[in-house]
Protein backbone atom coordinates (compact mmCIF):
# COMPACT_ATOMS: atom_id res chain seq x y z
CA UNK A 1 0.00 0.00 0.00
CA UNK A 2 1.64 3.03 -0.79
CA UNK A 3 0.41 6.95 0.05
CA UNK A 4 -0.86 9.17 -3.12
CA UNK A 5 0.76 12.74 -3.35
CA UNK A 6 0.74 16.00 -5.46
CA UNK A 7 3.99 17.83 -5.91
CA UNK A 8 3.12 21.42 -6.53
CA UNK A 9 4.93 24.73 -6.99
CA UNK A 10 4.25 28.27 -5.68
CA UNK A 11 6.91 30.52 -7.79
CA UNK A 12 9.60 27.84 -7.02
CA UNK A 13 8.38 27.45 -3.40
CA UNK A 14 7.72 23.01 -3.58
CA UNK A 15 5.89 21.30 -1.70
CA UNK A 16 4.50 17.73 -1.56
CA UNK A 17 0.46 17.74 -0.53
CA UNK A 18 -1.33 14.83 0.93
CA UNK A 19 -4.76 14.03 1.68
CA UNK A 20 -5.08 13.06 5.13
CA UNK A 21 -8.51 13.56 6.05
CA UNK A 22 -8.69 9.51 5.66
CA UNK A 23 -5.25 9.75 7.68
CA UNK A 24 -2.23 7.60 6.22
CA UNK A 25 0.16 9.44 8.05
CA UNK A 26 -0.04 9.14 11.83
CA UNK A 27 0.16 12.70 14.11
CA UNK A 28 3.40 11.24 15.88
CA UNK A 29 5.34 10.07 12.38
CA UNK A 30 4.44 13.29 10.42
CA UNK A 31 7.61 14.88 11.38
CA UNK A 32 9.90 11.98 10.70
CA UNK A 33 7.95 11.77 7.66
CA UNK A 34 8.35 15.09 6.12
CA UNK A 35 12.00 14.97 6.91
CA UNK A 36 12.20 11.58 4.48
CA UNK A 37 9.95 13.10 2.03
CA UNK A 38 11.77 16.03 1.45
CA UNK A 39 15.19 14.93 1.13
CA UNK A 40 16.55 15.41 -2.10
CA UNK A 41 18.12 12.55 -4.10
CA UNK A 42 16.54 9.60 -1.47
CA UNK A 43 13.17 11.06 -2.02
CA UNK A 44 10.60 13.44 -3.61
CA UNK A 45 12.28 16.41 -2.25
CA UNK A 46 10.11 19.46 -1.33
CA UNK A 47 10.66 22.80 0.78
CA UNK A 48 7.62 21.38 2.72
CA UNK A 49 4.71 18.95 3.46
CA UNK A 50 1.23 19.76 3.65
CA UNK A 51 -1.16 17.34 5.27
CA UNK A 52 -4.83 18.25 4.09
CA UNK A 53 -7.37 17.15 6.94
CA UNK A 54 -11.06 17.66 8.34
CA UNK A 55 -12.17 20.80 10.02
CA UNK A 56 -15.37 21.62 11.29
CA UNK A 57 -14.04 25.54 11.26
CA UNK A 58 -13.57 25.80 7.20
CA UNK A 59 -13.50 23.89 4.67
CA UNK A 60 -10.29 22.30 5.65
CA UNK A 61 -7.50 22.04 7.91
CA UNK A 62 -3.98 22.13 7.01
CA UNK A 63 -1.05 21.20 8.90
CA UNK A 64 2.43 22.32 7.54
CA UNK A 65 5.80 20.77 8.18
CA UNK A 66 9.26 22.69 7.07
CA UNK A 67 11.58 20.09 5.47
CA UNK A 68 13.66 20.08 8.76
CA UNK A 69 10.64 18.11 10.07
CA UNK A 70 9.54 21.83 11.94
CA UNK A 71 5.66 22.87 11.94
CA UNK A 72 4.88 26.13 10.32
CA UNK A 73 1.84 28.68 11.91
CA UNK A 74 1.23 29.67 7.89
CA UNK A 75 3.03 29.61 4.56
CA UNK A 76 1.60 32.03 1.68
CA UNK A 77 2.99 29.86 -1.19
CA UNK A 78 1.82 26.85 0.55
CA UNK A 79 -1.65 28.14 1.39
CA UNK A 80 -2.14 28.73 -2.46
CA UNK A 81 -1.03 25.34 -3.38
CA UNK A 82 -3.08 23.29 -1.28
CA UNK A 83 -6.16 25.89 -2.36
CA UNK A 84 -5.95 24.73 -5.76
CA UNK A 85 -5.36 21.46 -4.62
CA UNK A 86 -8.01 21.17 -2.67
CA UNK A 87 -10.36 22.83 -5.58
CA UNK A 88 -8.92 20.24 -8.32
CA UNK A 89 -9.93 17.27 -6.15
CA UNK A 90 -13.35 18.91 -5.66
CA UNK A 91 -12.77 18.59 -1.62
CA UNK A 92 -13.65 22.79 -1.72
CA UNK A 93 -15.19 25.33 -4.07
CA UNK A 94 -13.30 28.05 -6.18
CA UNK A 95 -14.08 30.61 -2.51
CA UNK A 96 -13.11 28.47 -0.06
CA UNK A 97 -11.85 28.81 3.24
CA UNK A 98 -8.98 26.41 5.33
CA UNK A 99 -8.05 26.40 9.19
CA UNK A 100 -4.36 27.10 10.05
CA UNK A 101 -2.94 27.48 13.24
CA UNK A 102 -1.95 31.24 12.47
CA UNK A 103 -6.11 31.38 12.18
CA UNK A 104 -8.61 31.04 8.81
CA UNK A 105 -7.29 31.99 5.83
CA UNK A 106 -9.61 32.36 2.43
CA UNK A 107 -8.24 31.89 -1.20
CA UNK A 108 -10.09 31.99 -4.45
CA UNK A 109 -8.54 30.05 -7.03
CA UNK A 110 -8.98 31.29 -10.99
CA UNK A 111 -7.16 28.49 -13.06
CA UNK A 112 -3.79 28.52 -12.12
CA UNK A 113 -3.61 31.57 -10.52
CA UNK A 114 -4.74 31.59 -6.29
CA UNK A 115 -5.57 34.71 -4.53
CA UNK A 116 -5.09 34.26 -0.72
CA UNK A 117 -6.41 36.65 1.91
CA UNK A 118 -3.71 36.29 4.84
CA UNK A 119 -4.60 37.06 8.46
CA UNK A 120 -4.19 40.66 9.54
CA UNK A 121 -0.06 41.74 10.17
CA UNK A 122 1.06 41.57 13.56
CA UNK A 123 4.00 42.83 15.78
CA UNK A 124 5.36 45.54 13.31
CA UNK A 125 8.54 46.89 14.29
CA UNK A 126 11.26 49.30 12.60
CA UNK A 127 14.84 50.66 13.16
CA UNK A 128 15.97 47.25 14.97
CA UNK A 129 19.93 47.65 15.39
CA UNK A 130 21.62 44.22 15.30
CA UNK A 131 25.36 43.60 15.72
CA UNK A 132 26.87 40.49 13.75
CA UNK A 133 30.33 40.01 14.94
CA UNK A 134 30.66 43.94 14.75
CA UNK A 135 28.83 44.81 11.45
CA UNK A 136 26.25 46.53 12.00
CA UNK A 137 22.60 45.89 10.52
CA UNK A 138 19.52 47.72 10.73
CA UNK A 139 16.36 46.03 9.57
CA UNK A 140 12.49 45.93 10.31
CA UNK A 141 10.30 43.03 11.13
CA UNK A 142 6.60 41.91 11.32
CA UNK A 143 4.52 38.83 11.46
CA UNK A 144 2.68 37.69 8.36
CA UNK A 145 1.62 34.84 9.67
CA UNK A 146 5.28 34.33 10.40
CA UNK A 147 8.26 36.43 11.53
CA UNK A 148 9.87 37.80 8.68
CA UNK A 149 13.12 40.43 9.34
CA UNK A 150 13.81 43.13 6.19
CA UNK A 151 16.56 44.04 5.24
CA UNK A 152 16.74 46.91 2.62
CA UNK A 153 19.81 46.51 0.02
CA UNK A 154 20.67 48.43 -3.39
CA UNK A 155 22.34 44.98 -5.11
CA UNK A 156 20.50 41.70 -3.96
CA UNK A 157 23.27 40.13 -6.38
CA UNK A 158 25.45 40.83 -4.09
CA UNK A 159 24.29 39.57 -0.38
CA UNK A 160 26.24 36.38 1.53
CA UNK A 161 22.41 34.94 2.07
CA UNK A 162 23.26 32.07 3.75
CA UNK A 163 25.78 33.12 6.15
CA UNK A 164 24.27 36.59 6.99
CA UNK A 165 20.68 34.85 7.02
CA UNK A 166 21.87 32.33 9.32
CA UNK A 167 22.86 35.25 11.55
CA UNK A 168 19.98 37.35 11.75
CA UNK A 169 17.73 34.34 11.88
CA UNK A 170 19.04 32.96 14.92
CA UNK A 171 19.78 36.61 16.78
CA UNK A 172 18.94 36.99 20.55
CA UNK A 173 16.88 39.73 19.54
CA UNK A 174 14.15 37.28 17.63
CA UNK A 175 14.80 34.56 19.97
CA UNK A 176 13.36 32.01 21.07
CA UNK A 177 11.41 31.35 17.61
CA UNK A 178 13.78 32.96 14.99
CA UNK A 179 12.71 34.83 12.25
CA UNK A 180 13.00 34.58 8.14
CA UNK A 181 15.02 37.30 6.56
CA UNK A 182 14.14 38.68 3.21
CA UNK A 183 16.48 40.79 1.51
CA UNK A 184 14.86 43.91 -0.75
CA UNK A 185 15.70 45.81 -3.75
CA UNK A 186 13.41 49.03 -4.88
CA UNK A 187 12.68 48.29 -8.59
CA UNK A 188 10.25 50.77 -11.10
CA UNK A 189 7.08 51.50 -9.85
CA UNK A 190 5.52 50.14 -7.00
CA UNK A 191 7.65 46.52 -7.79
CA UNK A 192 10.35 45.32 -5.43
CA UNK A 193 12.73 42.11 -5.96
CA UNK A 194 13.18 39.30 -2.83
CA UNK A 195 15.63 36.99 -1.68
CA UNK A 196 14.65 34.87 1.16
CA UNK A 197 16.12 33.17 4.09
CA UNK A 198 13.01 30.79 5.26
CA UNK A 199 13.30 29.89 8.47
CA UNK A 200 13.06 25.35 8.80
CA UNK A 201 14.83 24.97 5.80
CA UNK A 202 17.34 26.72 6.71
CA UNK A 203 18.38 28.40 3.32
CA UNK A 204 17.41 30.39 0.26
CA UNK A 205 14.41 29.22 -1.61
CA UNK A 206 13.15 30.37 -4.41
CA UNK A 207 9.97 31.66 -3.11
CA UNK A 208 8.26 33.01 0.23
CA UNK A 209 4.92 33.85 0.33
CA UNK A 210 4.66 35.27 3.84
CA UNK A 211 7.72 36.80 2.74
CA UNK A 212 6.50 38.66 -0.12
CA UNK A 213 3.63 40.27 1.80
CA UNK A 214 5.95 41.44 4.67
CA UNK A 215 8.67 43.04 2.26
CA UNK A 216 6.12 44.85 0.61
CA UNK A 217 4.14 46.39 3.47
CA UNK A 218 7.81 47.10 4.92
CA UNK A 219 8.52 49.05 1.58
CA UNK A 220 4.93 50.53 1.80
CA UNK A 221 5.87 51.78 5.53
CA UNK A 222 9.08 53.59 4.29
CA UNK A 223 7.16 54.96 1.35
CA UNK A 224 9.43 52.84 -1.77
CA UNK A 225 6.07 51.46 -3.16
CA UNK A 226 1.98 51.40 -3.06
CA UNK A 227 -0.52 48.72 -3.09
CA UNK A 228 -1.02 46.82 -5.65
CA UNK A 229 2.94 46.12 -5.09
CA UNK A 230 4.68 43.52 -7.14
CA UNK A 231 7.34 41.43 -5.70
CA UNK A 232 9.63 39.45 -7.96
CA UNK A 233 10.84 36.30 -6.30
CA UNK A 234 14.11 34.43 -6.66
CA UNK A 235 12.38 31.64 -8.70
CA UNK A 236 11.17 34.63 -11.08
CA UNK A 237 7.57 34.81 -10.91
CA UNK A 238 5.92 37.78 -10.07
CA UNK A 239 3.64 37.69 -6.71
CA UNK A 240 1.14 40.62 -6.48
CA UNK A 241 0.31 41.91 -2.95
CA UNK A 242 -2.90 43.75 -2.38
CA UNK A 243 -3.95 45.42 1.09
CA UNK A 244 -5.59 48.82 2.61
CA UNK A 245 -3.82 51.23 4.93
CA UNK A 246 -5.23 53.78 6.79
CA UNK A 247 -3.53 55.42 10.11
CA UNK A 248 -1.56 52.79 10.27
CA UNK A 249 -3.50 50.16 10.72
CA UNK A 250 -3.08 47.74 7.76
CA UNK A 251 -6.08 45.45 6.36
CA UNK A 252 -7.82 43.17 3.39
CA UNK A 253 -4.18 41.99 2.94
CA UNK A 254 -4.07 39.28 -0.13
CA UNK A 255 -1.50 37.00 -1.94
CA UNK A 256 -1.31 35.95 -5.35
CA UNK A 257 0.26 34.48 -8.02
CA UNK A 258 0.65 31.01 -9.44
CA UNK A 259 -0.38 27.36 -7.97
CA UNK A 260 1.50 24.87 -10.18
CA UNK A 261 1.15 20.71 -10.36
CA UNK A 262 4.28 19.53 -11.11
CA UNK A 263 3.71 15.82 -11.20
CA UNK A 264 1.83 13.13 -9.05
CA UNK A 265 2.63 10.23 -7.85
CA UNK A 266 2.49 6.92 -5.30
CA UNK A 267 5.11 6.76 -1.98
CA UNK A 268 6.46 3.25 -1.86
CA UNK A 269 8.33 2.17 1.52
CA UNK A 270 6.76 4.92 4.29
Amino acid sequence: MGINFTKMSGSGNDFVIIDNRVPVVQDDAKRDFARRVCAPKTSVGADGVIFLENSDKADFKWDFYNNDGSSAEMCGNGGRCVARFAFENKIAPSHLSFETTAGIITADVNGTSVKVKLTPPQAFLQNIDLDLEGVPYNVDSINTGVPHAIVYCDDLEAVDIQSIGRAIRTHPKFAPAGTNVDWVQKKNGNSISIRTYERGIEAETLACGTGAVASALLASYRKQVEPPIEVKTRGGDILKIHFQASNGLVEEVYLEGPAMITFEGTLGEY
